[in-house]
């Protein structure tokens, strides 16, 4: 009798255990296709954009993804910022290096870019533009050299044809002032 017990006991035991695995599995999967769902895109001439690109993917496990041009820019800053304010008031694309294949994955895009005379740059403009962001999250993140955010945000906005643009955060340089509160909030649903 006292071996039927036992045997009962611990074979329900073992099926919940074998339950609470396969639970755990299942939100383990679940997790796992969130994260496969976030694409990081991001344009960073100098590194700050990429090392807040970097920190998003060490924190979500997202797809990190940088934006490349067929061109270079001077490496002398004060001929840098001229030709990129001539690129912005002129309205130019740069044709981007390499595309994504396919976006149709990615729920979430997260789009990374510096402050370029109060706009996004051209590079990012490119991406925007060229990608089909329709449906999509999108969660901008930009760096600055002490401008803020001015109008970064709003013309990535206009440029993102039918996509939810959510909360974006900004910071100096290397800067992480905020961000992890920032990032909590940007992936509730």
């Amino acid at each position: 009798m006292i071996m039927k017990k036992f045997l009962l006991i611990f074979g329900c035991a073992c099926a919940l255990l074998g339950m609470d695995e396969y639970a755990l599995a299942q939100e383990n999967n679940q997790i796992k296709t969130e994260r496969e769902n976030i694409l990081i895109a991001y344009y960073s001439l100098f590194g700050h954009t990429r090392k807040i690109a970097e920190k998003i993917k060490d924190e979500t496990g997202g797809f990190l993804y940088e934006i490349k041009i067929n061109h270079a820019y001077p490496q002398n800053y004060g001929a840098l910022t001229e030709q990129a304010k001539n690129e912005i008031e002129s309205g130019f694309r740069p044709e981007l290096a390499d595309k994504l294949s396919d976006l149709n994955q990615y729920k979430t895009v997260f789009i990374g870019s510096p402050n370029w005379w109060g706009t996004i740059p051209p590079a990012v403009s490119s991406f925007v533009e060229q990608s089909n962001l329709a449906g999509k999250q999108v969660i901008p993140f930009i760096t600055h050299g002490g401008g803020g955010v001015q109008n970064t945000v709003e013309d990535l906005t206009a440029r993102c044809r039918e996509c939810v643009v959510k909360e974006a955060w900004s910071g100096y340089a290397d800067s992480t002032n905020g961000f992890d509160a920032w990032l909590k909030r940007a992936l509730q649903p």
